[in-house]
């Protein structure tokens, strides 16, 4: 099935860059006839598809590509491009040679069934595969359980769910092991649906099957609750996610107006990226404050968050805190949002002898086991079919997204390579500061030894880059590692493990 591939050559297939007139630089992905020659290939069977034979233009054109900046100066480069998602013209695999398989792996994300619906779907009503298998309970599932047969029937209403009909797991990646199932169960294309760990795992197994020169496709459908997968515009579930947050806000909101001096408080998800906290304190408009991972901040002193607490109070007689889980830590042993309702209590009862009423509200695992929305069934619907598109036409190696509205297939490494996260120089945290009124932490952010000694005197102005990297969260990880120090560590998990 073609000869192997030695590590050099392999490491070429990974990076191939096209540079082109005025800065123009192609960014491709890897395909099946890169390393196994004379490839047949076959008219696409869309062309006599009748609901598909009647669009214009339906097909992508080999040179179509999606630059990944659209907003340029005169003069500027032209930048990275990223091939254009969707169906070719011709295609690298026959409908009854196909035998294809999907397997789920990390946390669960509102549009997981959409996805395994419309590639079970996709492939079905568009290119007339009838043999698709699930891999039961993520990647260990490869070697360690039964799949499961996958038809239109069996996927119909599944999008209505929440979760994953296939189960899912963290970690049991065995790159080994899974490649041995692929090729013994005789499997031709794989579509794993996760975070960055996942299709790490997924690119360690693209390489094995690119050494071992099969004839096998590995797509990569990019999921993350916490957006924070980097390129793509948005990832799926991120919509259903922030309207299912609103519900909790409004809810502390109610709490919060209903007694003297009501405080609630939000804990969202958004272990290293807070866009869940910050689109959803946005589109609620009740939020007072929203703290997320990549804004520091501090509890006491002047212009700290007691102080601007009490001054809410005074003004409103409530308040709404939402609070992203990784703020003002380095781990996931504490519950952040826990420990802030407890200082807030502690400061208003010690410190100020004032009577407040604080209700907590922590909706992650209802939010992360919500069935999608319509968006984001639409989208997941554009992401099953581009990637479906993608392993007929005999790419593999790639993930798939909206790189600025326009799906595109994405090498591995440039979506495993850093996580997103929310620019606080950009405009939409400049209008969510603006929304809730909060103060810029950032600007008068300072060091936990010298709160008490500068209580009178004026925050600085402005800090460097350098000087915010230093004092970012210097306070509350104070805090927290001191109420930590009884604690067991926490368990090392690997790459895999990690989503």
């Amino acid at each position: 099935m073609g000869s192997l591939v030695d590590s050099f050559a392999l490491h070429n297939l990974n990076k191939k860059i096209v540079m082109g007139d005025n800065g123009y630089v192609f960014e491709d992905v890897p395909h099946l006839s890169d390393y196994i020659p004379s490839l047949p290939t076959y008219p696409n069977p869309l062309k006599k598809n009748p609901s598909y034979s009647v669009v214009n233009q339906y097909f992508v054109d080999e040179d179509d590509t999606v630059a990944q900046n659209i907003v340029v100066r005169k003069n500027s480069p032209r930048g990275i491009h990223f091939r254009r998602a969707g169906p070719s013209q011709d295609v690298y695999f026959k409908a009854d040679d196909v035998n294809a398989c999907i397997v789920t792996c990390g946390g669960l994300c509102p549009g997981l069934n959409t996805v395994i619906r419309e590639i079970v779907c996709g492939l079905y009503s568009m290119y007339g595969v009838a043999r698709v298998m699930g891999i039961d309970g993520g990647y260990r599932g490869f070697y360690s359980k039964n799949t499961i047969p996958l038809t239109p029937n069996v996927v119909n209403d599944i999008h209505k769910r929440g979760g994953t009909i296939l189960g899912s797991s963290r970690g049991g990646h065995v790159t080994k092991k899974i490649v041995d199932s692929i090729q013994d169960r005789g499997i031709n294309q794989v579509y794993i649906i996760g975070g960055d760990g996942t299709l790490k795992g997924a690119s360690l197994i693209f390489e094995e099957i690119t050494r071992r020169g099969l004839n096998v496709v590995v797509v990569g459908i990019p999921k993350t609750i916490d957006n924070d997968i980097p390129v793509i515009d948005k990832s799926f579930g991120f919509d259903s996610a922030v309207e299912e947050a609103q519900r909790a806000i409004s809810a502390a909101h109610v709490e919060a107006t209903s007694f003297e001096n009501g405080i609630g408080v939000v804990k969202l998800m958004g272990r290293d990226s807070g866009f869940i906290a910050m689109y959803a304190s946005l589109a609620s408009r009740d939020v007072d404050c929203c703290l997320i991972p990549e804004s520091c901040f501090y509890l006491e002193g002047r212009g700290g968050l007691f102080e601007y607490i009490e001054q809410r109070l005074k003004e409103n007689g409530h308040m709404v805190i939402v609070v992203a889980e990784g703020v003002g830590q380095d781990d996931e042993q504490v519950d952040v949002g826990l420990w802030i309702s407890t200082r807030i209590k502690e400061h208003f009862s010690k410190e100020k002898k004032m009577m407040i009423n604080l209700k907590y509200i922590d909706p992650t695992y209802m939010i992360r086991a919500i069935a999608s929305n319509a968006s984001d069934n639409m989208y997941c619907t554009h992401l099953a079919q581009s990637a479906v598109h993608g392993a007929m036409a005999g790419y593999t190696g790639f993930t798939v997204g909206p790189v600025n509205n326009t799906h595109a297939y994405i090498p591995f490494d440039r979506i495993t390579e850093k996580q997103n996260k929310v620019d606080i120089t950009d405009m939409m945290w400049a209008q969510l500061l603006s929304s809730t009124n909060q103060p810029s932490f950032l600007s008068t952010a300072r060091s936990a030894d010298n709160i008490e000694a500068n209580k009178d005197e004026e925050p600085p102005i402005q800090l460097s880059d350098e000087e915010t990297n230093q004092l970012s969260f210097l306070t509350t990880r104070v805090d927290i590692n001191e109420a930590n120090k009884n604690k067991e560590p926490p368990t090392e998990l690997s790459d895999g493990e990690t989503n």
